[in-house]
């Protein structure tokens, strides 16, 4: 089981910055696709940000704002939010694809972490 661990979430004034982390707490992991969504009260959960080994997406909203990276020395991604607006806000959940190895055997998982709270008050 590959379990991961989100920080970095909090409350911000409008135009402000945050910057999220997810660690995958396992060893002899391949990973290949990190991500974050994120859901508003009410609302579905929406696509943020993906980052493989050669290519990034974004979701619209957050286009020229948003930037992932990640650290796979440390099974890091991170997320830096700049500019933030009250339409951020929500609980941002981060995501990781790969395998692991499992003595001789590679077995592929999907991991997502608790959620991290990010409030941007107006």
């Amino acid at each position: 089981q590959v379990q991961l661990e989100e920080s970095g979430g909090g409350l911000v004034q409008t135009g402000g910055s945050l910057r999220l982390s997810c660690t995958a707490s396992a060893t002899m992991l391949s990973i290949k696709t990190l991500g974050w969504h994120r859901q508003a009260p009410g609302k579905q959960r929406e696509l943020v940000a993906t980052i493989t080994s050669g290519s990034t997406n974004y979701g619209d909203s957050v286009k020229g704002r948003f930037t992932i990276s990640r650290d796979d020395t440390k099974n890091t991604v991170y997320l830096q939010m700049s500019s933030l607006k009250p339409e951020d806000t929500g609980v941002y959940y981060c995501n990781i694809q790969g395998a692991q190895r499992r003595g001789l055997l590679m077995v592929d998982f999907v991991s997502w972490g608790q959620g991290t709270q990010v409030t941007v008050s107006s």
